[in-house]
């Protein structure tokens, strides 16, 4: 379902267990537990995550989490219609910034788990097809969002 890989941080048990716990959660939500469905979650420095987001995005600044889906909306909903995965397929890359999760925590003044949780759950769905820069879109994405972290009873603190 998931591997965890770090370049650049300490491997930590506690980012394992959220990852975990909420990775879990959104495959039961989205009734993806019987595929064959994996995700790839790389935490990293936020100077990596700006050298990644310079060569695939072209954007040169740091961010806190990036997603790089492997089928188009269209395409993995017909998969998944036609469950159509013979094989392990890939959903997608979520790259998260460890320091930038420390940092927003404190910013928004909740817990470390809820802001990984938070950008787990958010990369998840941009794996997904869903996005938030049109507004229309961004009433489908947070809702889903949201239920995930309410059901994990992950609140801001």
């Amino acid at each position: 379902m998931y591997e965890v890989l770090y370049q650049g941080i300490e491997e930590k048990k506690e980012y394992e267990e959220i990852i975990r716990k909420v990775l879990t959660q959104c495959f039961k939500e989205e009734r993806l537990e019987t595929t064959k469905l994996s995700i790839t979650v790389l935490l990293t420095t936020p100077e990596n995550i700006q050298k990644i987001n310079k060569e695939y995005r072209d954007i040169d600044k740091a961010t806190d989490v990036l997603s790089f889906p492997i089928f188009e909306k269209d395409e993995l909903n017909q998969k998944l219609e036609e469950n159509d995965f013979q094989y392990e397929d890939i959903l997608g890359d979520i790259i998260i910034s460890i320091e930038k999760v420390q940092e927003q925590a404190k910013e928004y003044e909740h817990s470390f788990e809820r802001e990984l949780s938070y950008m787990l759950v958010h990369g998840f769905y941009h794996l997904m097809g869903y996005d938030h820069i049109q507004a229309e879109d961004k009433k489908m994405m947070r809702p889903k969002e949201e239920k995930i972290l309410k059901e994990l009873k992950i609140d801001r603190d």
